[in-house]
């Protein structure tokens, strides 16, 4: 078959990637870096289109997402390279990292959108997710071992649980569908967290 070479560039952290099209064409890929960079990739030609350095100082990325409308929507409305390549039109990321920020990207400037603050990772590779209707954001507080929810929008904190680990959770992952999410812990135990 016609396989692509991905070239590695630095130690990878976190991932997440776009199907932008019919049969994969337009895919884009993010990545997440040690070196705290955000780089986003053509899944077509393999090449980072958009380098964020820095995007969270020297501290590592552990984590960047697009956000869910961008990963569905066709990609192939600005070509980057050749024709049916991936564009950054209109597309956000979502990184987080070890400097206790979550921060919101403009894929095709690399402008800094919002930040929210006000949880602490600095030692796990945490995450930060969306809710099913990006209306909110979760992650991982590890010094107080919460799950905290902000607003998507305002920015601002709307709730910490206790996530009721032994130790802070290591990864968080919220249904596509419906208002419900899991947390799994160092611990190693999984628990199922739904809105009644």
């Amino acid at each position: 078959g016609s396989g692509i070479a991905i070239r590695m560039v630095g130690l990878v952290a976190g991932m997440g990637g776009s199907s932008g099209g019919s049969g994969g064409r337009g895919a884009m890929y993010v990545t997440a870096s040690k070196d705290g960079a955000i780089r986003l990739w053509d899944g077509i030609t393999a090449n980072c289109v958009r380098s964020i350095t820095a995007a969270h100082g020297t501290a590592e990325a552990t984590s960047a997402i697009f956000t869910r409308d961008q990963r569905k929507k066709d990609c192939r409305t600005v070509h980057m390279s050749q024709p049916g390549s991936p564009s950054l039109t209109d597309k956000f990321v979502l990184s987080c990292g070890k400097d206790s920020t979550i921060k919101l990207w403009e894929a095709g400037s690399g402008r800094l959108v919002k930040q929210y603050l006000g949880a602490v990772h600095t030692q796990l590779r945490c995450q930060a997710i969306f809710n099913a209707t990006e209306e909110f954001i979760l992650s991982i507080d590890e010094l107080n071992n919460e799950v905290v929810i902000w607003d998507a929008m305002t920015t601002d904190i709307v709730a910490k649980w206790p996530s009721n680990h032994v130790g802070a959770p290591r990864w968080l992952e919220h249904s596509p569908v419906e208002s419900a999410f899991i947390s799994c812990g160092t611990d190693r135990s999984i628990r199922f967290w739904k809105e009644v």
